[in-house]
């Protein structure tokens, strides 16, 4: 079944999708080109299945790609990713 033309419930996972990448990618960048849109997307999207929180996972990323910190983790080290857009914080073995 087709999805009906603008009619945003209809698909409600894709419709969340796209407005999240808005709010925290693109809306904050002036994209040059089609190839740096893709590389953004594509950016955003490795950060969004690896390293983001989902709330819907108790706050786990659907892929992680490295251990999770502990919550009684101090100490971190921020990695700056898109210019500083995106910030990915790592925990620092002791």
């Amino acid at each position: 079944m087709k999805t009906p033309p603008w009619c945003p419930r209809a698909n409600a996972h894709a419709e969340r999708f796209v407005g999240t990448v808005r709010r925290e990618a693109t809306d904050r960048l002036l994209i040059l080109n089609e190839h740096h849109l893709r590389t953004v997307l594509d950016h955003y999207a490795t950060h969004y299945n690896h390293r983001r929180p989902h709330q819907a996972l108790q706050l786990a990323p659907p892929q992680p790609d490295q251990p999770i910190a502990e919550p009684g983790c101090t100490s971190t080290r921020r990695r700056p990713i898109l210019g500083g857009l995106i910030n990915e914080y790592e925990p620092i073995a002791a």
